[in-house]
């Protein structure tokens, strides 16, 4: 029997070498092939399977090294059902998104794909309760995005619970009952705006923008109004009972009053408006002093100001900086019909339209006193000369001992801030917002070269100080003021004094202002507002937005990042993600490693409308290479995919 053992051990090797096989189970492209199947409308998933290259299929995502780690199947029009046993099977998956499709029913058991980092499904028909228990065992889920579905119920305990939640958008649905307490706080996105809440706001979430709750109308307690005793303003009476029945005549005896006041104030407010428009005539530019105007935000506040009287006390002329400028003086200033165009840390700013002359901006100044007369009349002529496509000329000023008045030229496209961040602003697309940038760093290098030996040629530079033309050309303003400025006011308000270094050296560097072009250039493209410009005081923090785009291109995917504005232009994503990575590398922790004014203005010049041959439409870097303070040039690759 001996000489039989051979075959039974090649019978045997055979049998492991099949029981092994097996046990690898399906591949990640036939496991993807089964879960497509499950989908409905999948055209655009067609070269699925076609495609030798899995990361050459549409959606998927891979990391450089062709690992694939998420799907992203975005605006497909697809339906039908997310089948979580199939995904299961991908132990590489961290990512998930189907934004904007037609998925519908019940939210599906993702609680079973425990490595997930990220999942997005806004934009569906997705509807009813989420189990209380949807997110339990999810330990590393980092974003979640549920917005505009049909999601009912109470917010589920579990996803409070999530102790590494960093963005959070319910918003649109209809949550209701109470916000439960989150475990996380130090959130980066959080948004639970237009569902129906109601309770009094967790005092671990009064610190955050009311916008996040709005919508909900019964809720109160910080940031929205405070709550009355212990009770919600959301909490409505049973009518039916007979304590509220008691309270039927109460309540129609106070809407008669209401009514009463509501019509007696009409006819007030009538013959008020009647009489201010026979003053509206009244010639004037400047507040009167003590009185106080909230900032117009990013919208022209369509109103005129008689403040002639508080000019008493200045040296009783306009000095004009350019030869070109001129044909008005200051009593014409005076009489031209003006309006608000906002206000800010260092006071208003006025549209003047002089009767038979130009239409000039008129910034007021409020904290200008670090300087003697005579040296500030030689810097104001000196800024006068400055003559560049972007920036926006200064005209002439206007000196006092409270305050200075500075008069540029009018910009017919307002700022750059009122068309990324207003309501009511032309929405602008990449080859526009490439164009402003290109400008704005030529303006910038211009202030360089003219003053070499300034730490700061700009010191404010930010999306407010930037203005359009109007052909959309961006032009620079309220440069070079960082010399006439009062120091303390400087270091409180101004933008480059929010860079990173006034933290660790306690004053700016001859980089600051490059710092402020990297922040610009990821304001642009993301379309969200720089938060830490808000706060006053110096210096960065680890809430700024560099450190948001870091973290978004860490843990996903860049197309996340950009503003949804800005996309769907052909061609285009792959110069979008060489700009973004030049807006990361002006606005480096690290001093030694951002880039100068020189290479910075030289790799925006490269960036253009519309890709080349390479379609750049997956962008990754090295998680353990993304610190923002040590990061070098060499860490960034792109990952090359038609997806």
């Amino acid at each position: 029997m001996a000489h039989k053992r051979p075959y039974h051990c090649l019978v045997m090797l055979f049998v492991l070498g099949i029981c092994f096989e097996a046990s690898l189970g399906d591949t990640d492209a036939q496991i993807l092939m089964r879960f497509k199947g499950s989908l409905w409308n999948g055209q655009a998933l067609n070269n699925w399977g076609s495609e030798s290259s899995l990361c050459s299929w549409t959606g998927l995502l891979c990391r450089e090294n062709q690992t694939f780690y998420g799907l992203r199947l975005e605006h497909m029009e697809l339906g039908g059902k997310i089948d979580i046993e199939t995904l299961v099977e991908l132990p590489n998956l961290v990512s998930f998104s189907v934004i904007n499709n037609t998925f519908e029913g019940p939210m599906p058991e993702f609680k079973k794909l425990v490595r997930l980092r990220a999942l997005f499904l806004s934009n569906n028909k997705f509807s009813g309760d989420i189990p209380d228990d949807a997110f339990e065992g999810m330990r590393r889920l980092k974003r979640v995005f549920l917005a505009q579905n049909g999601f009912t119920g109470p917010i589920p305990k579990s996803l409070a619970n999530l102790p590494r939640l960093w963005d959070l958008d319910l918003r649109g649905n209809g949550f209701g009952g109470n916000i439960p307490e989150f475990q996380q706080q130090d959130f980066r996105v959080f948004n639970l705006s237009y569902n129906q809440l109601e309770g009094q706001i967790p005092e671990s979430l009064s610190n955050k923008y009311p916008s996040s709750f709005a919508g909900n109308e019964g809720l109160c307690g910080k940031p929205l109004s405070s709550c009355n005793g212990n009770e919600s303003r959301s909490l409505k009476p049973n009518l039916a009972s007979p304590h509220s029945k008691g309270k039927k005549h109460g309540v129609l005896i106070i809407a008669i009053i209401v009514v009463t006041v509501v019509a007696f104030s009409s006819v007030v407010a009538l013959l008020f408006i009647h009489k201010h428009r026979r003053k509206r005539s009244k010639p004037g530019i400047l507040p009167k002093r003590g009185t106080s105007h909230k900032s117009v935000g990013f919208k022209e506040s369509q109103y005129s100001v008689d403040l002639t009287g508080d000019l008493k006390g200045g040296d009783g002329e306009l000095n004009f900086v350019r030869e070109d400028k001129g044909g008005f003086d200051l009593q014409e200033l005076l009489r031209a019909s003006a309006v608000v165009l906002g206000s800010g840390s260092f006071g208003s700013t006025y549209k003047a339209m002089i009767l038979s002359g130009p239409t000039v901006v008129v910034k007021r100044f409020r904290h200008m006193n670090n300087v003697g007369k005579q040296e500030f009349s030689e810097y104001m002529q000196r800024l006068g000369t400055l003559t560049h496509p972007n920036l926006l000329p200064l005209a002439a000023f206007y000196s006092r001992k409270e305050d200075k008045f500075l008069v540029y030229d009018f910009a017919e496209n307002g700022s750059l801030a009122s068309h990324l961040h207003g309501r009511d602003g032309f929405v602008l697309n990449w080859s526009t917002r490439l164009k402003i940038i290109k400008g704005v760093a030529r303006g910038l290098a211009y202030l360089y070269e003219n003053f070499p030996g300034k730490t700061l040629p700009h010191g404010h530079l930010k999306s407010s100080n930037v203005v359009l033309d109007n052909s959309f050309e961006p032009q620079l303003t309220e440069y070079g003021l960082v010399e006439v400025m009062n120091k303390s006011h400087a270091q409180k308000f101004m933008a480059a004094y929010k860079a990173p270094e006034m933290n660790e050296f306690g004053r700016p560097n001859v980089k600051s202002d490059v710092w402020c072009l990297g922040i610009l250039i990821l304001e642009v493209l993301t379309g969200k507002f720089p938060a830490n410009y808000l706060r006053h005081g110096k210096g960065g923090n680890n809430s700024d937005l560099a450190t948001w785009v870091d973290s978004v291109v860490r843990e996903e995917w860049t197309g996340e990042v950009f503003d949804k504005d800005m996309l769907g232009t052909k061609n285009g994503e792959g110069e979008m993600l060489k700009l973004l990575r030049i807006g990361m590398f002006c606005c480096k922790w690290n001093v030694e490693n951002r880039w100068d004014w020189n290479e910075a203005l030289a790799k925006i010049e490269e960036v253009k409308e519309k890709d080349g041959e390479d379609d750049y439409s997956c962008y990754y870097v090295s998680e353990g290479d993304l610190n923002s303070k040590t990061m070098t040039e060499d860490d960034f690759s792109f990952s090359v995919t038609n997806g």
